[in-house]
């Protein structure tokens, strides 16, 4: 079975921000990867649905993103409910990801909490048998938790993985969404802010530029190979 990895995000740009650099690694060693966005996250200040729609697609193509959707869940209103749980847990059987990623579960916006709390609760409705879900039930091996907060946190991420070849790559993506980060000022320095939280996680393990995950369960080593090069 081919390795798959099924990203979910609460809103458009959150997992370029995030993990823009680890999707266009995989893409280019062959891993499927897959995007949902819960909500087109508007409204805001200079954007639109339109605008928005376009800004996803640039930012797509830059990374290699070739399937990619969107729930149509409200923006600012995304909850962790039953109905919510079955519309994630239906594309988790659909797609059958070994890995699932998705925001971490502290911040100031709701909806990421929410989003936190509903990719967990959906990767163990995905496994249900006796339910009225389609597809075959599937249960993501590993569920990990990717960095795109309002928040400064502290924390210690369980991997940082290494994006030093695409982290140009990455900065691109984020910029396609020119509403957010060229039009609005108060977002502008973000850029900046981002490319050097990259370089801070990539001196944190010896390489020019990384992204951090957490995982809440053991993350298992089985290679010499892989072994000497944490």
């Amino acid at each position: 079975m081919e390795p798959v990895a099924l990203v979910i995000a609460p809103h458009p740009d959150d997992v370029e921000i995030a993990m823009g650099g680890t999707m266009r690694s995989l893409i280019s060693q062959g891993i499927r990867v897959v995007v949902v966005d819960l909500t087109d996250g508007e409204p805001t200040p200079h954007g639109s649905v339109e605008i928005r729609a376009r800004e996803t697609e640039a930012a797509s193509k830059i990374l290699g993103i070739s399937e990619r959707r969107q729930l149509d869940l409200p923006n600012r209103a995304v909850f962790d409910t039953i109905e919510n749980r079955k519309k994630v847990a239906a594309v988790i059987r659909e797609i059958r990801p070994s890995l699932l990623f998705g925001p971490y579960w502290e911040d100031l916006h709701p909806d990421h909490v929410q989003a936190a709390a509903l990719v967990e609760s959906a990767r163990f409705y995905a496994k249900f048998v006796k339910c009225d879900l389609p597809y075959d039930p599937w249960f993501p091996r590993k569920h990990l938790h990717y960095f795109s907060t309002h928040i400064r946190v502290r924390f210690a991420p369980s991997i940082v993985y290494d994006i030093s070849s695409y982290v140009d790559t990455k900065m691109a993506s984020i910029a396609a969404y020119e509403s957010q980060f060229v039009r609005h000022a108060g977002n502008a320095a973000r850029l900046e802010a981002i490319r050097n939280e990259a370089l801070y996680w990539g001196s944190q393990v010896g390489v020019v530029a990384g992204e951090p995950f957490i995982c809440k369960e053991s993350v298992k080593v089985s290679t010499a190979s892989a072994l000497f090069d944490l």
